[in-house]
């Protein structure tokens, strides 16, 4: 089976789709497929053992859009089957026009997302569902089920994303829910040297992502800074960086927030490890390939309570959880589980069991089976 994938972003980027995708890649390869890959990267992303197209992204957005089509429609020509993880209108229609089935994996609703990047719209993903707009959010919403439509079998990472999808009008039989899966750890150090390479020392919290308005970053310094004595650590970069640093220095906080930049992958996982805690404090989530990172090296998560995070991270179980924007709240959560070392030992005892079963094998073989149906 030839397979094309489409990500919006890819290594070194972070996030989501730029860790799922390259994975998914691997594991068909290993199972005989042959892959193509068509993204958009700021340069040349490093080459892999199968053709990577990229659209710059320093384009004009029409152009982009326009020339991510045109890389979709003729690889498509080339595969079985298209499989798309965002960008989900220009691989519908390079999909279209090349005459190739569709699978997607929908990560959120870019509709809402596109109205809060542009500040028409500042509310939660549930409340966008009712908010009438105007004809840019009518000609938004008629697209992306356009597209949404034409796919053969959509996966949504949560439950929550998955009902939100079907009141899009979707017929429940062609979306399922495939959650994020855990990475397999690489051996590690000590949990002590790993705190000495990432020069860590005291209590320490530690995020990864993008840097971006639906992370609400901006809450997690204000949290930090009513919890003396507490670091965190921030890996990853975006639009909001310059304003962020801005906060930390008008909270005082100095050397408490370090902002690392990008680190590959197992990185991550490393920071993750040496962390007493992993922080995520955003305004609305699906279903973030943090958390699963983060449980899957032991280290329990503090987060807020939104979109599909409660699937995985069950509250006084394997982290905490506190409502969305509340400040008051999550810093009350780090005193709790920085001041605790019994709490946080059980959390931390139960966080890799809690995402066992979130197994590659299991979880990218659905895929693989979808994808194989689609193609024939």
């Amino acid at each position: 089976m030839k397979v094309l994938i489409v990500s919006g972003i890819w290594p070194p980027d972070l996030g989501g789709p730029a860790s799922h995708a390259p994975e998914l890649a691997a594991f068909l390869r290993a199972r005989g497929h042959d892959v193509e890959v068509v993204t958009t990267a700021e340069s040349a992303p490093a080459a892999e053992a199968y053709p990577l197209h990229w659209v710059s992204r320093g384009l004009p957005a029409g152009a982009r859009h326009l020339a991510g089509v045109v890389a979709i429609a003729r690889a498509a020509h080339r595969a079985d089957v298209v499989y798309a993880t965002s960008m989900t209108r220009r691989a519908a229609l390079g999909a279209a026009l090349a005459r190739r089935p569709l699978v997607l994996k929908l990560t959120a609703d870019e509709a809402y997302e596109r109205e809060r990047r542009s500040g028409r719209f500042g509310g939660d993903l549930d409340a966008f569902q009712s908010y009438r707009g105007g004809f840019r959010v009518a000609i938004l919403r008629r697209t992306r089920d356009g597209a949404v439509r034409r796919a053969r079998h959509v996966f949504t990472p949560s439950a929550y994303l998955r009902e939100l999808v079907v009141g899009w009008g979707i017929p429940a039989s062609r979306v399922s829910v495939s959650p994020n899966p855990a990475p397999d750890v690489p051996p590690m150090p000590a949990r002590d040297e790993l705190r000495a390479e990432f020069e860590l020392e005291g209590p320490t919290l530690a995020f990864a992502g993008r840097l971006m308005a639906a992370k609400a970053l901006d809450v997690a310094l204000a949290a930090v800074a009513l919890v003396p004595d507490v670091a965190l650590v921030i890996v990853g970069d975006g639009p909001d960086r310059p304003a962020l640093e801005q906060q930390r220095d008008a909270l005082g906080l100095g050397e408490r927030v370090r902002f690392v930049g990008g680190l590959k992958r197992e990185g991550v996982l490393r920071m993750f490890r040496a962390a007493d805690a992993v922080l995520l404090s955003s305004r609305w989530e699906n279903f973030p390939h943090v958390i699963v990172e983060a449980l899957a090296v032991g280290t329990p998560v503090i987060s807020s309570a939104v979109g599909g995070v409660p699937e995985v991270v069950r509250d006084g179980e394997n982290g905490l959880l506190v409502p969305a924007g509340d400040v008051d709240a999550l810093a009350v959560a780090i005193r709790r589980l920085l001041g605790d070392d019994e709490l946080r030992a059980r959390l931390a005892a139960a966080a890799a069991p809690s995402v066992k079963s979130y197994s590659a094998e299991r979880l990218l073989g659905q895929i693989d089976a979808e994808l194989a149906k689609a193609a024939a």
